[in-house]
């Protein structure tokens, strides 16, 4: 197991969350909130967001974004069209769940802003990996009152993720899942598409390079973690953390599929990697390779396929979430 590099420190009071931007625990929020009317919880929900936060004694500038416009692309526009720095916004609330998040990370590294989030998905994992309240009025409250920390990404081929890669059932059950059924079924979604799917998975071959290792493995699953929570309850480990600067990697080694039924307690809790047919390490970085081309799923979509090149960004983003370490 390679050493672990210091945690990053939580942000103090008043510490540097952006380019040349200094902001102070207790300073008034002024934010650009988009909610994703497309997320579960999201249409029905964008006035209680909106005003949860004014409540929580923010100032709140709402931007729709037209349809079709990438949630990325509605932060820039949003924070063109309102003036942002001194005495304007000077942060982004995202309302939705994870795809929603995973698919503003161009536009908040942009930004250069702290952001906060308001659950309004499935699953919420980074939400729950951070401490964040589902409530709304709760996690408003965390936008403004916490102090903004920093937050590492993944990236894989180039597409960074908060939370979760992976390579085998899961991804398969990503392209399962339609979004109609995540916003009927929720969570309850998962369970039944994985149902589905369970039977018809078969081991692939795959081959792991990181730390000067070459592993050739034969597999269900791949996944590489930089959060701790993915897919509706599931954990990457038990000690992960989305701002210790290390992946958490899991190789699901098992030959039946019963197997897999069997794992489902300890991958709910993180403690897959004590079981003899699961190979478990933590690293910076990482290849993964397969014999064809395999989709890989990021943060619950579909977005590249292997061979597979994965880096750790640390502290590329600043959020709003409490200062104790995640709880489950």
């Amino acid at each position: 197991m390679l050493p672990q590099p210091p945690a990053a420190s939580p942000v103090s009071s008043a510490q540097q969350v952006g380019a040349g931007t200094i902001r102070t625990a207790n300073e008034s929020r002024r934010a650009l909130l988009i909610v994703n009317r497309k997320a579960r919880r999201g249409d029905e929900e964008a006035e209680a967001a909106h005003d949860a936060l004014e409540m929580a004694g923010i100032g709140v500038t709402r931007f729709d974004p037209p349809d079709g416009m990438a949630c990325a692309d509605a932060v820039t526009a949003g924070l063109a069209r309102n003036h942002a720095g001194e005495g304007g916004i000077n942060c982004v609330v995202i309302g939705g769940g994870d795809g929603t998040l995973n698919a503003a990370i161009p536009g908040l590294r942009k930004a250069g802003l702290p952001f906060g989030i308001m659950p309004l998905g499935t699953a919420n994992d980074l939400a729950r990996s951070l401490g964040i309240p589902l409530e709304l009025e709760e996690a408003a409250r965390v936008i403004a009152e916490a102090a903004p920390r920093p937050v590492d990404l993944g990236e894989v081929n180039g597409h960074p993720y908060f939370n979760v890669a992976s390579i085998g059932f899961s991804a398969e059950l990503a392209g399962e899942l339609k979004a109609d059924a995540k916003r009927r079924w929720g969570k309850l979604g998962y369970g039944i598409a994985a149902f589905r799917l369970l039977r018809r998975a078969r081991p692939f071959t795959a081959t792991l390079i990181h730390d000067g290792q070459v592993e050739r493995v034969k597999t269900i699953q791949v996944s590489v973690g930089n959060g701790r929570h993915y897919g509706g309850g599931m954990t990457i480990s038990e000690d992960a953390r989305p701002d210790d600067g290390l992946f958490d990697v899991y190789s699901l080694e098992v030959e039946h599929w019963w197997r897999l039924v069997a794992l489902i307690p300890w991958l709910r809790s993180g403690t897959q990697g004590r079981w003899h047919d699961v190979r478990a390490f933590r690293t910076t970085a990482l290849e993964l390779r397969t014999r064809k081309p395999r989709p890989v799923n990021t943060d619950g979509e579909l977005t590249t396929h292997t061979p597979a090149v994965f880096r750790l960004h640390r502290a590329a983003l600043q959020v709003f979430a409490p200062p104790d370490e995640p709880q489950d």
